[in-house]
Order: structure tokens, then sequence, then C-alpha cells
């Protein structure tokens, strides 16, 4: 068993607020802040390490299943049970604008490196791209080669990696066009990038993570030990990618360690299912979010 030291293990804060269930916690691009949403329809904006309730965003009509804010901190994207794209003013709390194209609920949503474009991936089974500066409402990418529910996706500078249902995990190139397609033979719930790119964290629904090389899309490891047969649920690496995070439905949280897959840390962090998973941009801190409402902020 690896050392699991200066893991963020313990409880430092608990975010009460939402009513029902959180179905995802995200830090903003520094770490000094963090945005939650969840079946109460709402956005909430904390201060992690003071335990703060900042603002509330409210306007979609159905449960809210991602956000994420841009790099300056201005803008927010949310998606969920609504079936739209809502591009919001972080300061006012003002929706600017809503996109609308998926047929049914949206998964995920990520803002490119520049903010300009929100991409979202729908049980549609299409990703779609979405200009914020057009007065237009409609796509500017579409893409539908998936067989089954798009649940989560990923940018680099010049890619869109996503993971469906289907039990892919595809990445297209935008500029050339091109669709590299690794077929992981479980439904994918979730995806989450290295630190240094190289690689792609893959949350499955058989009870299992497994961790695949970018460039040739070999499988490099594999973890196990957490519960994830039926709910979406996030995995990501720590910000030095020396160990993998992961939740599980039991209300555990996971610490592996990236290379030999051995469980370094292993702890009850929620009373139900760990839904979402986010760790400090630098230092050792992680958020996690549960059906059972909370969110929690973990240190060392």
């Amino acid at each position: 068993m690896g050392s699991s030291s200066g893991l963020p293990t313990k409880e430092s804060n608990v975010l009460q607020g939402h009513e029902g269930a959180v179905l995802a916690v995200r830090f903003n691009g520094d770490g000094n802040y963090c945005l939650s949403c969840g079946k109460d329809r709402t956005l909430r904006l904390w201060n992690p390490h003071r335990g703060i309730h900042i603002k509330t965003y409210k306007s979609h009509g159905r449960e809210v299943r991602d956000v994420h804010v841009t790099s300056d901190n201005a803008k927010l994207c949310s998606c969920g049970g609504d079936r739209q794209i809502f591009y919001w003013d972080v300061a006012t709390g003002r929706v600017i604008r809503k996109f609308r194209g998926h047929d049914s609920e949206v998964n995920s949503v990520k803002f490119n490196e520049y903010g300009a474009v929100v991409v979202s991936a729908g049980y549609d089974r299409s990703v779609r791209a979405w200009d914020c500066r057009s007065q237009s409402t409609e796509p500017i990418q579409i893409v539908d080669t998936f067989l089954d529910s798009v649940m989560s996706i990923w940018l680099t500078k010049t890619e869109i990696i996503a993971a469906s249902v289907d039990g892919t995990v595809r990445t297209f190139d935008i500029r050339a066009g091109r669709e590299l397609v690794d077929d992981l033979g479980h439904p994918v719930n979730c995806i989450s990038m290295s630190n240094d790119g190289n690689c792609v964290l893959a949350g499955c629904l058989d009870s299992t993570l497994r961790l695949l090389d970018r460039t040739t899309g070999e499988l490099l490891q594999v973890y196990k030990g957490h519960t994830c047969k039926s709910f979406k649920m996030d995995c990501c690496l720590t910000n030095t990618d020396a160990h993998v995070a992961g939740g599980s439905e039991d209300g555990y949280m996971f610490f592996w360690d990236l290379v030999d897959a051995s469980i370094v840390a292993k702890f009850r962090a929620h009373t139900s299912v760990v839904t979402s998973v986010a760790y400090h941009p630098k230092d050792s801190c992680m958020l996690t979010s549960s059906v059972d409402g909370s969110v929690r902020v973990w240190k060392p």
C-alpha cells in the first residue's frame, strides 16, 4: 500500500444549502471558489475554504447536471434536464443566452480555453458546440457518431474528447476533422484528463476506472474497489498526477496509486452516492458532492 500522507482525507468544511441531490461540483480556474448544481434546479457559488455561500443562480426548469466557469470568472455555463445550455453572467446572475438544440437532457458542458465556445453532450447521442459571441442560437458544430448517450466531455486546444454509454471514448480533432475511437467495452460515464495531458481517465459502469494513453489508446492501468453501476459519478487525477481519485455509490471516496493501482486511502465521505469529485489546481484540497445534498471540502 502506497503512502496516503498529504492527501486531502480530512473534512474541513461542509457546504449546505442545496435541497436534494448535488449532481456536480467544480472549482473555478484558480481554485479559490467553487460552483455546485443539483436536483433543486439551482447553481450555487461558494468560497469552499471559508465555507461561505456567495450566490445562487436560478433559471433552470429542471435539475442542473453540470456547470463550468470561464478562466476569467466572468461567465458560466450550465446544463441539465431542460435540454438547454444556459450562458450566465457571474456577477449579475443573469442569463445572457440559452442554447437550444439538444433533443433530450444534457449531461455535460465545458468552455473552450478562451471562453468563446461552449461544448455540450447529451442523451440525444450528440456533442454540440455553441458560439457564445454570436447572436445565433444554432450550434456551430454537431458530432453525432455516438451509438448511445454522451455522458462527459473534456476539451484540449484542438480536440473534443467525449465518453459515451456506447462504451467508447472518442477524440475529435476539430481542425483536421478526424475522429479516434477507443472502445472500452463497458459504458463510460465520466472522463478526466491527466494534468500532463498524456492520459485520459475513464470511469465505467462496471465499477472500474481505466487509464488510457492519449496517443496510442493503450490501456495503461485499471482501478477497482469502488461501486459504480448505475450513477453518473466523476473521477479525476490529483494535481500532481500521482494518484487517482474517485467516489463510490456507498458514499466512500477512494485514492489509488496511479502507477500500481493500489488503494492508498479509502474513507466515508458521504451518507449516499458520491456524484462528483473536483481537485484543486495547486493545493492538496478536494471537493465532493453527493445525493445526500451536501458538498464537502477535504484537506490533509
